[in-house]
This record gives structure tokens, sequence and C-alpha cells, in this order.
């Protein structure tokens, strides 16, 4: 089976673009364009970093309410983004749990965090913990935990597939990272306004009933992911039974906020056909 819809990247008006799709039990139903070439991920590399952080949380490296970043914070926190830590900068600029500030700021704490805990570079750690027994042999973390990937959609999908159907992780505590944290808090999604309430697990963002939102109007609640101000994004639809990536080279703007939730549409509509 070779989903027809993913050519529609063809009119997207960006250089390059490169999209896949694949169940969880690893079956990819399809990929168009040059699905082996590096792209760099920005905030899709967040859920690369947060499914680091959580195998060194099942190894006993930390514990998800230990403290880490401001005052009061904790590793869960951080990755729910209601640490109070800015955008872009490490200043606190409200209470831990108060609002859902979305954080690169959060997530280099968080890299420090392990980097400490572990006494191994936060890059080699998601190397061992993730990136080798995934076989994502085309993915490095080059910088910042909270934007500084580069992956190939090759690579993306073997994520995809691990998070659907974990075994590098604890079923349970995936499932934990796709379970609203802090529920009923409100805040900004980069690039769609101001949500209320703006829904997050630990790393990864949940759609529930978000609008603006840059999945799909058919997309399910339980959909779950990230996109990347690179012009990248990593949804899965459990509803679905199907992940989705889809990587370019023209910087997230106004044409992803049009082109996006049309072609994930038709990519469930294949999949439900």
């Amino acid at each position: 089976m070779s989903l027809k819809s993913l050519a529609s990247i063809e009119n997207w008006p960006v250089p390059t673009a490169a999209a896949g799709v694949v169940r969880a039990d690893g079956t990819v139903l399809g990929t168009h364009g040059p699905s082996g070439r590096r792209f760099p991920l920005a905030s899709v590399t967040k859920p690369l970093a947060a499914y680091a952080v959580l195998v060194a949380y099942e190894e006993g490296a930390v514990e998800l309410d230990e403290p880490a970043g401001p005052e009061g914070s904790t590793v869960r926190h951080l990755l729910a983004h209601t640490s109070g830590l800015a955008f872009d900068e490490h200043r606190v600029t409200s209470a831990p749990g108060e609002r859902r500030l979305y954080s690169n700021a959060g997530f280099e704490q968080l890299g420090d965090h392990v980097e400490k805990a572990t006494e191994i570079p936060f890059a080699e750690y998601l190397r061992q913990a993730v990136l080798e027994p995934l076989g994502m042999t085309s993915t490095s973390l080059e910088g910042s935990p909270a934007k500084d990937g580069v992956s190939t959609v090759d690579d993306l999908l073997r994520f995809a597939a691990e998070v659907q159907a974990p075994r590098l992780l604890d079923p349970r505590t995936v499932a934990a990272a796709t379970t609203v944290q802090y529920p009923g808090t409100k805040g900004v999604l980069p690039g769609y306004g101001h949500q209320n309430p703006n829904d997050w697990g630990l790393g990864l963002e949940i759609r529930d009933a978000k609008a603006p939102h840059w999945t799909g109007a058919s997309s399910s609640p339980r959909t779950f992911g990230h996109f990347g101000q690179s012009g990248t994004f990593l949804w899965i639809d459990p509803d679905a039974g199907a992940a989705c990536v889809a990587l370019a080279d023209r910087a997230f703007g106004p044409w992803a906020v049009e082109a996006w939730p049309p072609f994930t549409d038709a990519v469930l509509a294949e999949l439900r056909g």
C-alpha cells in the first residue's frame, strides 16, 4: 500500500519536502520525497529529547517530581512547559504550574539536569538511549535539546513506530507522556495564539479541542505530536492507528498554516478509506 495523499506535498510552496506514514507495528504505509535527506527539525527535536528524559526516569537517574529548573519547578514541569520559564530566555515569568509557557529554555535546563544526573553529555545520552536502539543512524543533536536536532523522515518514522508501540519505555510511561499534565492550564501555542486550555503531555503537545491547530479538522482529539519552526511536524493519531512525519526546508509561516491541515485530512481520509 502506498498512500497517494502524500504526493500532495509537491504542491507545497517549499524547495524540498519529504513525508511518510507508519503504523504502530512499524509498517511504513508510504513515503514521498527524499525520505533519507537530513533536515533541521527545530522543535520536533523536543519529543526526541523528552523520550531520552523518560528513559533516564525509568533508569532511576531522575524522578519526574524532583526539583529541576527554577525554584519550585520539577522535571515534570519542564517537560510540560509549566516551569514558568520564558520562551527563549532563562528567566522566570510566572510560578510553576500556573501557565503553559512554551519554553525552549525549559528544555535546555532539562538537558542540563539529565547531563548532571547521568554524567553523560545530553546529546550522547540521547544517542545511546533512543537513537541507537531504534536504528536512527541519520539523526543527531547538534546543540540545544529544544531545537537543534537533525533527522530524516525514515528515522522519524522509526521513532513514531516506537511511540505507538513502546519497546524502549514501559507503555505506562508513554501513556503518561500523552496524558494532559496540569489540566485546565491556558497558554499560547506558538504560531497559533492563545489556547484555553493549552493541553500538553510530557514533551508532547495534545490536540484535544484546540482551534486553530496545525493538525487536521478530522484529527482525533487524542492526536499528539509536535511541529517545528523549520517547517517540520510529527503527529500520532491513536484513533487512526498511524503516525505521519513531514519535513521541509522552508521556515514555518502562513504557507504551513494553510497547507498542513488539508494534507493531514487527506492522509487520514485515505487511511480510513
